[in-house]
């Protein structure tokens, strides 16, 4: 790919994901809905299972919160990727596209760098509400820094397989529920609520291979000033192979469906 073409279909993206973001202004549920939800989590685990965990809330807090903010950083706003371009698919917007000289990435990358743009902001709000409660970074800045963006990394990438799920699936509603009986094991058969070795071992054998675990462990990591290493080189292989396997799927599927 020349660096002009190269250019063109990043700049067609850019201006599909403004598209996107304006409708979100129009209707901010999926903002709302990435933000709501985990901070029910929090608060909810928090104080039902904070001192039966840690012993004390403030304890819970350090271990929970970057359980949370994986979660806001696409996992709850995961499903609204795949359903939208399915309903753009159905009301035949996609149609249109297909008809303009434009990339067939283009599409589907200005709907996933929307959601990233949307995953951002969800992290900055929770990140401040963690604060709020007691949250302390014991990291530092720059730590800080990379977790937030590991975060949105992940969630960029786990974006691509709903997007995958959205362009094969002939339903809104098909999408929803298939996303949701995806991502619910993702979310919760992870590390987000209690530390791994206090699992049963049936458990653990799915946690331990769960790539939400693993960028989790690297957040919690990051922001409690320990050493991240080993969970944060899993989570940046699963974020690549991620990637690679379902960004193309979601291209060719695209480019086949309604042929």
């Amino acid at each position: 790919m020349s660096p002009r073409r190269g250019a063109r279909w990043l700049r067609h993206s850019l201006v599909l994901a403004r598209r996107s973001l304006a409708k979100t202004s129009r209707n901010p549920g999926v903002i709302i809905n990435g933000v709501v939800t985990p901070a029910l989590f929090l608060v909810l685990f928090l104080y039902l299972f904070g001192n039966a965990v840690a012993g004390t809330t403030d304890e819970y807090l350090q271990y929970l919160f970057p359980g949370i903010l994986v979660m806001g950083a696409g996992l709850t706003g995961l499903v609204s990727t795949g359903t939208n371009i399915n309903i753009d698919l159905k009301n035949g917007v996609t149609d249109r596209f297909r008809s303009l000289p434009i990339s067939r990435l283009a599409p589907l990358l200005g709907s996933v760098l929307a959601d990233l743009v949307r995953y951002l902001g969800a992290v900055v709000i929770l990140f401040l509400i963690g604060l709020a409660l007691g949250f302390r970074a014991q990291g530092g800045l720059v730590a800080v820094i990379a977790a937030l963006g590991l975060a949105v990394l992940f969630g960029f990438c786990l974006s691509w397989i709903t997007v995958l799920i959205g362009v094969t699936l002939k339903s809104a509603e098909a999408v929803l529920a298939f996303s949701f009986l995806t991502f619910l094991p993702l979310q919760l058969g992870s590390s987000l609520a209690t530390p791994t070795v206090s699992l049963p071992g049936w458990l653990q054998a799915w946690v331990n291979i769960n790539p939400v675990t693993s960028v989790m462990d690297a957040c919690r990591a990051l922001l409690n000033g320990t050493p991240a290493g080993a969970p944060l080189a899993t989570t940046l292989i699963w974020c690549a192979a991620i990637f690679v396997i379902f960004c193309p799927l979601a291209v060719w599927s695209y480019g086949r469906r309604d042929m």
